[in-house]
């Protein structure tokens, strides 16, 4: 039985996501060159990588204009909260909490963005509350 293919994103397929969220509509040969310069992939190996994601959903063809232009067929927020979504049920248990406290336990977390996230959680006390 084949494995179900899985919606999201690896890590190659966010690259390629994210020079199209940076770049906009693109050919197979600007998505290319436009991934880092320091991955040693081949333009077919890119090519490919281009035709697995439209085949999964991730990206939308245009068949109309030569060569064919690649647009991501969500936003990057939304993949981004899909990806997130995922992490927190996989990862964390379905717990956001627990991703939150790891998040900032982990001190990654500049004051600028503490600051945000208190606005954030604010904002939400007061929706709920």
């Amino acid at each position: 039985m084949p494995r179900r293919r899985s919606s999201t994103p690896t890590e190659g397929e966010l690259e390629i996501l994210s020079v199209l969220w940076e770049y906009g509509p693109s050919t197979v040969r600007q998505i290319h060159n436009n991934l880092k310069h320091g991955r040693a992939t081949g333009y077919s190996t890119t090519l490919r990588m281009v035709q697995i994601m439209t085949d999964k959903g991730l990206l939308v063809r245009d068949d109309a204009v030569r060569p064919q232009v690649y647009t991501p067929a969500q936003s990057q927020e939304k993949t981004q909260l899909q990806l997130v979504d995922h992490l927190v049920q996989r990862g964390f248990g379905g717990s956001a909490m627990s991703l939150v406290l790891r998040a900032v336990s982990a001190q990654r977390i500049t004051r600028d963005e503490l600051a945000q996230i208190k606005k954030l959680l604010e904002r939400a006390k007061g929706e709920r509350g």
